[in-house]
């Protein structure tokens, strides 16, 4: 069932978990997500990032997000997930989605506000939830250079004035993740996420959630993430089984191949709800 980004968040606070959200640039994605999600009788996250838009054009994309969202057995939430402009923003809005996360993080502080105050104004107006960032993350969503210089950490103040300007009712915070590929064990300032939860008093979002450590997931948690985004190492499985499949078969269809990576993909998504989720 298609449902907004505050239901599964405060569903998330009320069980003390965070709720998964994945970026799903295609339909073999989206399967692998909300089959798993419903297998495992979770709510869950589908997104659609900006960046993607070379990939899978939102106008289609996005249709077949919120239908398979309408059709599954557990509530789902459709999100515009690093909506960098306010056009973008209402385009999804327009498709149905029930959830944004506008990014102005690369832009002034006061430019960021502003911006973020417009988007706030547009969803409510649809029934939908935002979420917004302050603070960057060492790589941008989608980005070849991961882990490419260092993160800039999340003044909890800053933070709590940005939550207050704005009105936003979710906030990505940065704290040591980045998006992408780990090329080292990234050092996470849990203990900035537990400060900034306590002054802010929302739900905090993990951006660039693949391959952090099962322990540093569950502190997280503990410490106020209610969402946590994950993409890079779900696709990553789906490369993989996607290559294996064609070494060890004499290969006709595309479909089969397809069919591969959703299995590995979903196969993935299922470890990390299990510990998203406490189950």
């Amino acid at each position: 069932m298609l449902v907004s980004l505050n239901e599964v968040l405060s569903l998330a606070e009320k069980n003390n978990y965070a709720v998964g959200s994945f970026n799903t640039p295609n339909l073999e994605c989206a399967r692998a997500v909300i089959d798993t999600a419903e297998k495992l009788n979770v709510p869950v996250i589908i997104m659609h990032a900006q960046v993607h838009e070379p990939v899978a054009p939102l106008d289609v994309i996005g249709p077949v997000m919120v239908l398979s969202a309408q059709r599954a057995h557990v509530p789902v939430c459709v999100l515009l997930d690093h909506g960098e402009t306010l056009d973008y923003v209402a385009k999804a809005l327009d498709l149905g989605f029930t959830g944004i996360m506008y990014d102005g993080s690369l832009l002034p502080y006061a430019e960021n506000v502003a911006n973020t105050i417009k988007a706030v104004e547009m969803a409510k107006s649809c029934g939908a939830g935002v979420e917004a960032e302050i603070g960057q993350l060492a790589a941008r969503e989608g980005g070849t250079d991961a882990n490419a210089g260092g993160p800039v950490y999340t003044d909890p103040d800053l933070a709590v004035k940005f939550v207050k300007e704005t009105g936003i009712d979710a906030l990505a915070p940065s704290f040591g993740t980045a998006h992408g590929i780990y090329k080292s064990k990234p050092v996470l300032d849990l203990k900035r996420v537990a400060k900034i939860k306590e002054l802010a008093g929302l739900p905090l979002v993990m951006h660039g959630g693949s391959g952090v450590s099962p322990e540093d997931y569950r502190i997280a948690i503990q410490n106020g993430i209610r969402k946590i985004n994950y993409y890079s190492y779900m696709s990553k499985a789906g490369t993989t089984a996607a290559q294996q499949y064609l070494a060890e078969n004499d290969v006709t269809f595309y479909h089969d191949v397809a069919l591969a990576a959703q299995k590995a993909m979903a196969a993935d998504v299922e470890k990390a709800m299990h510990i998203f989720y406490n189950l």
